[in-house]
Parts: C-alpha cells; sequence; structure tokens
C-alpha cells in the first residue's frame, strides 16, 4: 500500500468517526434539551439539536 493510499483510508476512516461522533453528539443535546453552541462568522450563537439534520452514513 503506498503512501497516498495510507493516507486515503485513514482519511475515510477519520471523517467515518466524526460523522459518528457529531450524531452521537446532537443525540445527546436533544435527550437532555440543551443548545448546541457553534461560532458563526466571528459570533457564538446556540442552535436547537431539533434544527440540525442528521444524515444517517454508515
Amino acid at each position: 500500500m503506498t503512501i497516498k493510499e495510507e493516507l486515503t483510508d485513514l482519511e475515510t476512516k477519520v471523517s467515518k468517526g466524526l460523522k459518528i461522533a457529531h450524531a452521537k453528539m446532537v443525540e445527546f443535546k436533544k435527550f437532555k434539551k440543551t443548545p448546541i453552541v457553534v461560532s458563526s462568522n466571528g459570533k457564538v450563537i446556540e442552535v436547537q439539536p431539533e434544527d440540525i439534520a442528521l444524515t444517517s452514513e454508515k
């Protein structure tokens, strides 16, 4: 396996892990009924977890 193939494989695994972590975080916030705090254009805003659309990629 070449370096490029290894990096592509690693990138795929990291991307999949981040998607899973994001979905779990949104589910947790829905359960706790607390907003998700994010930064948008240098401003801190609160987003309700119900407003976040989850894609089911596995």
